[in-house]
């Protein structure tokens, strides 16, 4: 007998075994896998609606890879295979009054700003997480707690 007292833990051991068993059986990763790549894909279409158009190819360019799983994070990867992305996104240099054919004209401004439609499609889809995930995170804790 311990200075405290005994006591019976067979019911936190049976709690224990069965959180062992619903983790390590995979069913929680799937689910976590799903969501996330849900809020990826969430993601996408937030920065597809944001890209501009003048031929669509930077906004059906838009791929989403993953979720991958490093110990306890759980990453998705959301690029642009476009090389002229960045700098729609960031802005860019140009040239001032060097002739472009494509649109017949001398450029202007040594500066053209950023569109910024990454950063959009990152706070809207920021805002839209807790919506995304709170469901399922309370489903994985009501197998958890299920005996």
């Amino acid at each position: 007998m311990s200075a405290f007292g005994d006591f019976d833990d067979a019911e936190f051991q049976r709690f224990a075994q069965h959180v062992n068993a619903v983790v390590s059986g995979g069913e929680l990763k799937n689910e976590l896998k799903k969501s996330v790549k849900n809020v990826g894909e969430t993601y996408k279409r937030n920065a597809q609606a944001n890209t501009p158009v003048k031929t669509g190819d930077l906004r059906r360019s838009w791929q989403l890879k993953g979720p991958y799983f490093s110990g306890s994070d759980i990453s998705i990867e959301l690029r642009n295979g476009k090389n002229y992305a960045s700098f729609v996104e960031n802005g860019h240099r140009q040239n001032v009054g060097q002739y472009v054919p494509a649109i017949g004209k001398r450029l202007k401004a040594s500066w053209v700003p950023g569109q910024h439609f990454l950063q959009k499609a990152t706070d809207q889809t920021s805002g839209q997480v807790p919506e995304l995930l709170t469901p399922v995170i309370w489903d994985m804790l009501r197998k958890l707690m299920d005996d």
